[in-house]
């Protein structure tokens, strides 16, 4: 991959609340199926393509399902970061990975991500823009009406600091960076909480400092995490097969 992005870490064992309380597994739809492949294998496919070489794969619920599942894989080369004795949310999860990820930034995907590339590999566009001093997180955004299955605040990016902020103004929307795929510093993990926390403690940290920065999605997004949106992801793939 152009730059210096090499590594990945993808998040699979975080729970997730669907709507009216009804708790759903990441890992549940990491294991299932759109489009004939199993969701992990869209992101870990899309990640080999993109010359990632390594990535650290977190695994809580149904974890030996998964291990058993990726047993074969061997691009990107795979390592299991186990969380079954205490599931640790996103920050915590990453943050228990860093010694497998390596001293320079790296990208974290979500296993229930996916997404129709438009012109180019949004991948190495997001490798390409790295910057390392000039930012300590790189964010993927998907413009809110090329999204699907995922109905968090959508978010505007400042006229002046490129920092994100809630906003439901007439700017142009984007969809939350936290679902999508975005790239840190491990630096930005210097002084964080120790056990389970939010990746959204370390965002805001860098988005306050100035060295949030943000890259435009091209293409269709889709996040698969209810039932639901796993029926629309396969509408929308059913014309289109992504990497």
């Amino acid at each position: 991959m152009a730059g210096t992005l090499n590594t990945a870490m993808v998040l699979c064992g975080r729970p997730r609340h669907a709507h009216g309380g009804a708790r759903q597994q990441r890992a549940s739809q990491a294991a299932g199926a759109a489009a004939g492949k199993a969701l992990i294998d869209h992101v870990l496919d899309r990640l080999a393509a993109a010359g990632i070489k390594r990535a650290v794969v977190n695994v809580h619920h149904k974890a030996d399902q998964i291990e058993q599942h990726l047993a074969a894989r061997r691009v990107p080369r795979l390592q299991i970061s186990d969380e079954r004795a205490a599931l640790l949310d996103t920050g915590g999860g990453v943050k228990k990975a860093l010694p497998r990820l390596g001293p320079g930034a790296f990208l974290i995907h979500n296993a229930d991500s996916v997404w129709i590339e438009g012109v180019g590999s949004n991948l190495a566009r997001l490798a390409a823009a790295w910057d390392d001093g000039a930012m300590d997180c790189l964010l993927l955004l998907a413009l809110a009406s090329a999204s699907h299955g995922y109905h968090g605040a959508a978010t505007s990016r400042s006229r002046a600091t490129g920092a994100f902020a809630a906003s439901a103004s007439s700017r142009r929307s984007y969809r939350s960076p936290s679902p999508a795929c975005r790239s840190p510093h491990p630096r930005l993990f210097e002084d964080s909480p120790e056990g389970a926390f939010s990746l959204n403690k370390v965002w805001s940290r860098a988005i306050a400092a100035g060295r949030g920065v943000w890259v435009r999605m091209d293409g269709v997004w889709m996040h698969v995490g209810t039932p639901v949106a796993l029926a629309e992801a396969e509408q929308c793939l059913s014309g289109a097969q992504p990497v």
